[in-house]
This record gives C-alpha cells, structure tokens and sequence, in this order.
C-alpha cells in the first residue's frame, strides 16, 4: 500500500493558495489594463474568503480536535498547517495592500482618484452629504454596545465600522472631573448600496470615494446625540465557518432543511477576523473579547478598507481604454439561432468552446424544445445558475407547453443554495418534476436529454458539458459542450437519470464513464494501457486539461506511468499536489498553470492509443471528491473533427507563452520561459484558432 508522505505530494490548501498567488500576479500584472488589475484584486479577495469559509475552517475543525489528520492532509499535521496558512495568507494580504497602492497611483496618472474622507474639495462636500442623508442613511444599520446583553452577530457577508466614542469628562458634584467614558458602536454597511460612490467630475478628473468614507465623512451626523471628545472608526471583517449543517428531521422535506442550513450557517464559528492595523489596541480588544475570538491563527491584520471583492465590481467610468477589449463570440458553423437546431444536431455532433463561441445556441436547444410538438419530455441537470436564468425560463416555456419537464438541481452547490431553493420553488409551482440528489452525494454532472417522437419512434438530442449550465458564467469561463444525437450516449444519460430516481441500482454503461461507480476504475485502465504501450515501445502519452489534480491514489498512477517512459503534460487551473520533473519520480511530467482574462473551467482528457487517441469531456476533476464522493459524467468524443478541436485546444494551451505559470515543489509560480519563441498568449490564440476555422470553412464554401 502507497505511503502518503509529504515528498511525494504537495498539500492541496498550499497549492489552492498558490493559485490564489497567480490571481494576484494578474493583479500585479502591469500589462494588464488597470481596471482589470482591480478586478484582479477582488477576484483574489474573494477567492481567499470562499477559503477560508470552507477549507481552512475545516482543517481548524481537525486541528482543535487534536487529531493530525496527517494521512488525510498527505503528510502534515492539522495543527501546522493552520499556522502555515496563516503565515501565507498574511503574506499575500500584503502583497495585495502594495499591489493596490500601486494601481491607484497609476489611475491617478490617467485622472482617476479614488479619495477618502479626509480629501474631500469643497465643491464634493455638498454631493457626498446629500448622498448620505438621501441613499446611505436611511439603509444605515448603527449599534451602540455597551449597554448591550448580549453582542449582535456580525454577518461574514457584511463590512463593518467599528467605531470608539471618547465622551466628554464629566464632573461629580464635588466639581471633580470624572474618567472619560468610552462608547464603541458598530455600523454595517448597507448592501443595496454599490461599495464605490462615484462623484462629480471635475476639470477633466474623476473621482471615487468608497462607501466606507462616505460613512466616515458623515460620522458627526450619525453620532450627533451624543457629547463626544473624540471619534474613531475602522474597518473590521468577519469570516465564519460555511460548513452545511443538514437537519436528519424525516418530517422536513430537502427544500426545507437546506433553506434552514443556510440560515444556521450565519451563526458559524468564526475562522478569520481581519481588522485595519490602525485600530486602537482597546478598540481591537473590546471586539475581539465580546466576539469570544482567542485564536491568534484567527486574528489577521489588514489595511484600511476590507471587502476587496467588492473591486470585482469596479465602476467602468466610461474608461474602456482601461479595459480588456471584449471579443464578441463566434458562431459555430453549421449550427443556427434563427432555424432549427434540432434538425442540425440530427445529422451530426457540434461541440461549442464558450465564451469564444457563443452559448446562446444551448438556450436556443432548450427554447426549441419547449415549443416543438414532437419533443415530450426533458431531463437536465442544474449546479449553478445565473441570476435570472434563461435556463430557468425555457424549462418553465417547456412545462406550460405540456412537456415533462424533469430537473436534479443541487441543493448543496456550495454558496448557491439559497438561489437554487428559490428556482426550486418556482419549478415546483410550474408543475416540474424536482429531482435533489442522492444521501451522501452531490451531483456535479453538466447533462441534459431531450425526447422527441420522430416517425412514431423515440428519438433523443442532448447535451453533456463541463460547466454549469448558466449563461453568465460562459461568458467568463472557459467549458466545452457537446450536442449530440447519439442514441447510445443519450440512453446512457437516461440511465442516469434512472438512478437518481431509484439509486439503489447501479446501471451498466456502454459509453459513459460515471462517478462515484466507474471513473476512477476506467482511468486507471487508461494510464495502465497507457504504460504497456509504453513499456512495448509504442508512443504513450496522456494530456490532462483541469482545474484540479489532488487525489493521491492517481498522482501515484501518473508517477508510475512517468516511470515506465509515458510522457505527460497537465494543464492544471488550481490545485496539483502533483509534484512533477522529479528524477525516477515524475521525470517525464510536466504541469503549468494558465490564469489569464477568462477562468480557465474545461476538462479534457487525452490518452495516446498508439497513434489513435480517445478524447473525452468531464466535469469532473481529478480529486477525492469527483472520483468517489459525486456523480461526476465524462464522455468519450468519437466526431473526428470534435474530437481534433478538443486536441488543437489542449496543444494551443500547452504552447502558451505569457500567461503560463510552471507547477512545482517551490510554489513560487514561476511564469514559462520563452527563449526565443514568438510571443504567444493562450487565451488569444484559442479565439483566433475558432476564428480562423470560421474563415476557412467560409472561403470553402
């Protein structure tokens, strides 16, 4: 039995950040325009708020449970690596704080300021106080705690002042003045409000002041019933563990006990308290005493404004020049928007490569279907779904016309449960068939099966996927789709949904490899053939696309193919314990990391085959979880041109040149050296790849 020793693997939290450490390298990234730069920092910030809210505050969990945890965390103890991540996150905390003064001076040298309350013109006084007494007051959530029984519960959503009132001395009646009493209140800051305030223009300049100093401009308006000497306020933030709590009530229905796992997930413990370094020692105490916080792995400290996620959502300012230029996506030749795409789909497969081609056409196949007489039924699986979904809309169009609309949405997407309940809900009212999952396992398939009665036969179309059905995210992350026509795949996908129905019986499939049942036994058989090819003198090589390689038992299968001489290249987004060009270990490995404008999301794989390789698409990844813990659904490519799309994108990702970082033991990201290669930026050529295939089939045509 392998050994899981630390040598052999990196630990997937570190990586997870290292990752992290590539998204602020976007940041810092003076090629990048600046208004992305800052959407750089807010991406980077909320990445690390999701981690903590998950990841770190289940290794916390391990560590004050005084287990190790060493097996699971491939050879670290709990304990260690909770202080390990601290120290990092610290670090990159930092690093993002430089990272940000750096950009603000730059925007100021295009005219841009974003200004704080003690910089404010005369001209900007009158606007930023009607804006406060007119939108920001009447939202204003202010306490006053020392009178309080009990401390409020602070939202780890939410940004909050916290704010210390010296009183003025009073004297007793004997005229001796008396200690000055000292006040500390909370403001939260209202949601409905956008965190960036933008003000009046002046001679050609522009102005930004954040929400935060708005408030703190105005904080004499807020405390003015009280007699005070003096006023303080700084940020503070709250990050609380996100951990599910499901109830086992068998009277409560599933709607009802993730509805109520998401309201208890407010009164997690808290993991991570990040305060302004300014503060007040006694300010900082008080807070941290009355939130019950001890833990100094907990306590980080931060600049002056926290919430830098909410830079995600940067005013534009009309300042495009500031920005990537957008590329409108490409159509897909042979498929159509405006006639039947059905009818295309029946005479061969399409693959769509989002957002460089253009997701419209998924909604175009669910808006067809609702309305076609021939279709009877449509089964689909739901993850994440963008805020006012089409997706939502065209199974609801298909519900009203009659069809049988079935849907698995995932209750427990980690953060969306809130909104998925809510389309749930609406489904329901619609008269939908809700499917929510299977005990024990999530479902992270991206499938959808259409039936349609064709010369009185059953005829099925559908689509399998690497992302989420959601038309937001495509236009931001990178996923392969796959319509198809194929009875036989599309009866696979039938089978599944069969099980979700009735999941104590295990179905056998002829095309599809399924997790938790088959995925990890049929890549093994992959890398194993792989080997004997190899080990025969035939070429082997095995060329993995991802957002994560973290499961110990396959890292051992690739070192073992690297060993036997198969050649292996990993594209890997995120996380790789993986450590590869390590002599008799992974020498014939290698893995980068490509973080560009678009969030790298597709999965495929690749397997040599002596010369006639298999391709496929998956949602899955590489990890425990995929493997084993969810129902995952990869899918063999057999159209001779997808399946050369799929290979040209792979080859088009490895050649990349600029936005490609080496993964290795050092996590030191690293980006790919170029010698004298021609610049070549992967992202860019993947679009002009699409473009150029459009160009030459027109010009054939």
């Amino acid at each position: 039995m392998t050994s899981y020793t630390a040598y052999r693997y990196i630990d997937r939290e570190k990586s997870w950040l290292a990752f992290n450490a590539r998204v602020l390298q976007e940041a810092a990234d003076e090629t990048v325009p600046l208004l992305d730069r800052l959407r750089f920092l807010g991406i980077f910030s909320n990445n690390l708020d999701e981690f903590f809210r998950v990841r770190f505050a289940a290794i916390r969990r391990l560590s004050l449970s005084g287990e190790s945890g060493e097996k699971v965390l491939g050879g670290i103890s709990a304990q260690q690596l909770v202080k390990d991540i601290t120290e990092i996150v610290i670090q990159q905390q930092s690093e993002s704080l430089r990272i940000l003064n750096i950009i603000e001076r730059k925007l100021e040298k295009e005219n841009i300021f974003i200004i704080n309350e003690k910089e404010v013109s005369r001209e900007q006084e009158n606007f930023i106080k009607d804006f406060f007494i007119q939108k920001v007051s009447p939202a204003l959530v202010t306490i006053i705690l020392n009178d309080l029984a009990e401390f409020p519960l602070l939202k780890d959503t939410s940004g909050y002042l916290a704010v210390k009132l010296v009183m003025r001395s009073a004297t007793n009646e004997l005229g001796i003045k008396q200690k000055r009493e000292v006040r500390y209140a909370v403001i939260e800051f209202p949601k409905t409000i956008n965190r960036f305030v933008v003000l009046p223009q002046m001679d050609d300049k522009q102005y930004v002041m954040l929400l935060d100093d708005v408030i703190r401009f105005n904080l004499a308006s807020i405390f003015n019933i009280f007699d005070y000497k003096s006023i303080h306020a700084h940020m503070i933030k709250i990050t609380r563990d996100a951990e599910l709590d499901i109830d086992s009530d068998l009277s409560k229905s599933m709607l009802e006990k993730i509805g109520q796992g998401v309201k208890d997930r407010s009164l997690g413990e808290p993991v991570r308290f990040v305060y302004d370094q300014s503060i007040g020692k006694d300010t900082l105490k008080f807070f941290l005493t009355q939130m019950g916080i001890e833990s100094t792995d907990s306590i980080i400290p931060g600049g002056r404004y926290h919430n830098r996620r909410d830079y995600m959502s940067f005013p534009n300012l009309g300042r495009y020049d500031l920005l990537y230029m957008p590329n409108m996506p490409l159509p897909v030749d042979g498929l159509t928007l405006e006639g039947s795409i059905l009818s295309r789909i029946a005479h061969k497969d399409f693959l769509i490569n989002a957002p460089y081609q253009s997701f419209a056409y998924v909604i175009k196949f669910l808006r067809e279907a609702a309305l076609d007489p021939k279709v009877t039924a449509i089964k689909i699986t739901l993850y994440r779904l963008a805020k006012n979904s089409q997706i939502i809309s065209s199974l609801i169009n298909a519900a009203k016309n009659g069809k049988k609309v079935t849907v698995q949405i995932e209750l427990q997407a980690r953060f969306d449960e809130a909104s998925n309940i809510s389309y749930a809900e609406q489904m329901q009212l619609e008269g939908i068939e809700l499917i929510f999952g299977i005990k024990g396992l999530k479902v992270h398939s991206k499938i959808c099966v259409i039936d349609r009665i064709e010369n009185g036969k059953l005829k099925r179309y559908g689509l399998i996927s690497t992302g989420n059905f959601n038309e937001n995210t495509a236009r931001i992350y990178t996923d392969v789709t796959l319509f198809t026509c194929h009875q036989q795949i599309l009866k696979d996908i039938s089978k599944i949904f069969e099980f979700f129905d009735v999941n104590y019986r295990i179905h056998r499939y002829k095309h599809l490899i399924v997790s938790p049942h088959y995925t990890r036994a049929r890549f093994y058989k992959l890398i194993d053939r792989e080997i004997a090819n190899a080990q025969q003198g035939i070429e082997a090589y095995i060329n993995l696309k991802m957002n994560s390689l973290s499961d110990f038992p396959i890292i051992d299968k690739l070192y073992d193919a690297s060993n036997a001489g198969v050649k292996i290249k990993l594209q890997i987004r995120g996380i790789c314990s993986l450590i590869p060009g390590v002599p008799g270990m992974s020498e014939n490995i290698e893995a980068i990391s490509i973080v560009d404008n678009f969030l790298e999301h597709s999965r495929i794989y690749i397997f040599g085959n002596g010369g006639d390789p298999d391709v496929f698409l998956s949602s899955a990844d590489f990890m425990r979880r995929n493997l084993d813990g969810r129902v995952e659904v990869t899918c063999p490519i057999y159209d001779p041109d997808i399946k050369m799309q799929l290979i040209d994108t792979f080859n088009t990702g490895w050649q990349g040149n600029v936005k490609a970082r080496i993964h290795s033991e050092k996590l030191d990201n690293k980006y790919r050296t170029r010698n004298d290669q021609p610049v070549f930026r992967a992202q860019v050529e993947t679009f002009n790849y699409y473009r150029d295939r459009l160009e030459v089939i027109t010009s054939e045509l």
